[in-house]
């Protein structure tokens, strides 16, 4: 799916991830606006990434909880940039505060996205 949206990660800093994604025909909705729906794909992405590239790699799977996106702003062209920075790394379940700005860094969504952080089975030897 991500690579259908062109979704692409920009930056990964010691507390942070960013990704940005085109505001184009794969992420408009038929008014010209991002579709709030592609907001959502990007936040999840954003900080599954994020839960994933937090636990050793290669031992964990990520699944997404819970996800809550507030529209506070339209986009009609351009990049949107969604950066996920962590509110709570429990042993279990993170939790992740997404922002998603535009390119001249105006705020265009509030996110908050729950993941599951899940050991993988190990086939029996």
């Amino acid at each position: 799916m991500l690579g259908h949206l062109g979704v692409e990660i920009v930056e990964i800093g010691d507390d942070y991830l960013r990704a940005r994604m085109p505001v184009d025909y794969r992420t408009q909705q038929p008014f010209g606006l991002l579709h709030g729906g592609a907001s959502a794909v990007l936040a999840e992405s954003v900080g599954s990434w994020s839960s994933y590239l937090t636990m050793p790699p290669g031992e964990y799977q990520v699944l997404g909880l819970e996800i809550n996106v507030s529209h506070l702003r339209p986009a009609r062209s351009g990049y949107v940039y969604g950066t996920a920075r962590p509110v709570r790394l429990g042993s279990v379940v993170h939790v992740w505060d997404i922002r998603i700005t535009d390119e001249a860094e105006v705020l265009l969504s509030i996110s908050r996205l729950a993941t599951s952080v899940r050991r993988l089975k190990r086939p029996n030897a």
